[in-house]
């Protein structure tokens, strides 16, 4: 299935005022009921420099397509990674996954 990217800031301040959170050890996803499949990451400064900020959003990107398949319907959604020392991918694939259960998304 595929998904669309929220790029714009107006979409995440609508997202983050009206959406539902769950969170996980790694990461805090932000979500709402929507007609089509959007996913965006915010991810702030503190988290380092830039090509350790850009190398966690490749992660979660690839984690969110590995279990888009899980998911019953439409959804924005923001992933919102903690911070933390060592970023893996199996990690957010794992945390993500089971928010998807328990959340039932």
């Amino acid at each position: 299935m595929k998904y669309f990217r929220l790029k714009k800031q107006s979409d995440f301040q609508k997202l983050f005022k009206k959406g539902k959170r769950a969170h996980a050890p790694s990461l805090t996803v932000v979500y709402a009921h929507a007609d089509k499949m959007t996913m965006g990451i915010s991810i702030g400064k503190k988290h380092g420099k830039s090509v350790v900020r850009n190398r966690v959003k490749r992660l979660l990107r690839e984690a969110f397509r590995a279990t888009q398949a899980e998911m019953k319907g439409n959804y924005s959604i923001v992933l919102v990674p903690k911070v933390c020392e060592k970023y893996a991918f199996d990690t957010f694939k794992r945390h993500l996954l089971c928010i998807i259960k328990k959340e039932n998304l």
